[in-house]
């Protein structure tokens, strides 16, 4: 190499000079083919796609097949550009006035935009066409693409518009109407690793095809990416390249070991995980990046065990292969989504923490600690297929506390203990008498609770419910006992807020003895029978059992659950109006 003659990249020296020379890009060179036959050119074209597909490529190819005249300087518009004339070597050179490269993003006003409609009027210097090339043309602003818009659908027939972007949705749709679209694909892997085996050969470097499957799958499609990659890659390796030295200069754990990392999390062995982790760490693997190859293993699992079809990744080798068919067969998707969304998740954490190693391993421990969870509906099943275990006969300190009742029975719901009995109380029956009216409404101490309810007084609700034990009533009168720590006015502010309500006298007294148990006491207690009697069902025992922590929060009914449901529901409309409908 002489001195004056600079080292061209990868990625400039092998750039395509014709449509035979593009790779992965069949649909959109067999149309323009078809057009430059047909002599159908459009006089818009706009080329969308990812970094490093080709379009400012494809628009240089374009802009050499419409100017090209041939070696003998006779020929017209074709797809094969011979290369060798002036407007061929100009363009490629980057140097014919007939041609113009913009670069949107440095020049998006309208200003710049007008140097372009002023100069359509003027034809070709040279050349067959006067060609503009507007590379990341969603860049413009929106008063530039309005200056545009007239020239771009109505341009002399001497001038060519060729858009490039990676934004396509960012392109108003008046630009894009105007213009014949190509979606420029992502290269696909095994045509990739072929055009990179082909470069490699042609500057004599040995890397092995293990290699090039690293550098495709980081380049994601990207022509110019792989390029750049097996550039820094011959270089890296001296002239002899490996999977090793690759995997190295790109920052990745070894696949095979990112493996052994996902087999132990899903293992549950923590330890063994922290370990394989520390260790790839410490041979230089990033934290980070190691969360993505498990996310890339959870996803790549996932979909062989949808399409098996798809463990045929060339960028996949045949060891590791056989190990995802393996894990596919052996895990079902519940575990792999679960898997999935927590490493999201963790990635998210290793972003923000201060250290990403603490955070990598903490996400690490609990993906361990849930892969042995057993899924819904093996939880289901296993408590159906599960014996019963055996009756302990409600266990010790079960039983239902008499709540300081005088009598050592069961206990008695106090909102039915206080109904007056029979030839007792004449002077609540006098009372009554006396009073028909206003009292005949609160025949139960029920409705004497359900007053104070309605009535929002919740302090006093409060009271009653928790220090009255009731002992005797009848409308007008109210005889309880009171609990150790009751308020001391608690019978003359409920015989007042009574009286106040329902205009009528009551007798409110306070007795020793004598009392049932509280409001407050009687519910904890059909509580706690409840719960004991769901305890005694087989499949809660076998839920406790599975889960000794667990602890019962609510009951609901079938029944309470279907009204519930019924009332949440939207009213059923019965004779809505059609409008289609004749009258």
């Amino acid at each position: 190499m002489s001195e004056t003659q600079a080292y061209q990249v990868l990625a400039r020296k092998y750039r395509p000079e014709t449509f035979a020379d593009l790779i992965g890009q069949e649909a959109m060179v067999r149309t323009l083919k078809n057009a430059f036959a047909a002599d159908r050119i459009h006089h818009a074209f706009v080329m969308t796609g990812i970094r490093g597909t080709g379009k400012t490529t494809t628009a240089r190819i374009i802009a050499k097949g419409l100017n090209c005249i041939g070696v003998d300087g006779q020929g017209g518009p074709t797809t094969e550009p011979c290369g060798q004339c002036e407007h061929c070597r100009a363009i490629a050179e980057g140097r014919h006035v007939d041609v113009q490269e913009m670069d949107a993003a440095s020049r998006t006003g309208v200003g710049d935009i007008r140097e372009i409609i002023d100069s359509v009027a003027y034809r070709a210097a040279s050349a067959r066409y006067k060609i503009y090339i507007i590379d990341e043309v969603h860049m413009l602003s929106n008063n530039a693409f309005n200056a545009l818009l007239k020239t771009l659908e109505e341009p002399p027939a001497h001038v060519k518009f060729i858009f490039a972007t990676t934004e396509i949705r960012k392109v108003p749709v008046t630009v894009l109407s105007r213009c014949q679209r190509f979606d420029l694909r992502r290269i696909e892997p095994e045509v990739m690793i072929a055009h990179l085996e082909k470069v490699a050969g042609l500057e004599g470097a040995q890397i092995n095809r293990d290699a090039l499957a690293l550098i495709t799958r980081a380049a994601e499609g990207s022509v110019r990416d792989a390029m750049s990659l097996l550039d820094q890659a011959i270089s890296h390796g001296a002239g002899e390249t490996g999977a090793e030295q690759v995997r190295a200069m790109l920052g990745l754990a070894d696949r095979g070991r990112v493996l052994d990392l996902f087999e132990a999390i899903l293992r549950g062995d923590a330890a063994g995980a922290l370990t394989e982790l520390g260790a790839q760490y410490a041979d230089g693997a990033d934290p980070s990046a190691v969360l993505r190859d498990l996310a890339e293993i959870a996803h790549w699992v996932s979909v062989i065990k949808i399409t098996p079809d798809a463990a045929e990744d060339p960028t996949i080798g045949p060891d590791e292969r056989l190990r995802g068919q393996e894990l596919a067969a052996r895990l079902s998707m519940r575990v792999l989504s679960r898997m999935w969304q927590m490493l999201l998740k963790a990635l998210e954490e290793v972003a923000i923490a201060p250290n990403a190693m603490m955070a990598a391993e903490m996400s690490v421990i609990r993906l361990t600690h849930v892969a042995d969870l057993p899924t819904p509906e093996d939880l289901l099943r296993r408590l159906q297929d599960a014996p019963p275990p055996p009756s302990n006969g409600g266990g010790p300190g079960r039983a239902p506390a008499g709540g300081g009742s005088s009598g050592g029975g069961a206990p008695v719901n106090a909102m039915g203990a206080g109904r007056m009995p029979s030839g007792s109380g004449g002077g609540a029956q006098a009372a009554l008498a006396g009073e028909p009216s206003a009292l005949a409404q609160y025949a139960t101490f029920e409705s004497v609770v359900a007053l104070i309810r309605a009535q929002r007084d919740m302090r006093l609700l409060m009271e009653v419910e928790t220090h009255l034990r009731l002992v005797r009533y009848a409308p007008g009168r109210i005889e309880f006992e009171p609990t150790g720590d009751a308020p001391s006015d608690l019978a003359s502010r409920l015989a007042g807020r009574l009286q106040s309500w329902t205009g009528a006298r009551w007798g409110v007294s306070v007795t020793s003895t004598g009392g049932n148990a509280t409001i407050a006491e009687t519910r904890d207690t059909e509580r706690l029978a409840r719960e004991e009697r769901a305890r005694a069902n087989p499949m809660v025992q076998a839920i406790f059992a599975a889960f000794p922590d667990a602890r019962i929060t609510d009951f609901r009914d079938p029944e309470a659950a279907v009204q519930e449901a019924a009332i949440e529901a939207l009213p059923e409309v019965e004779d809505e109006w059609d409008p289609f409908e004749d009258n």
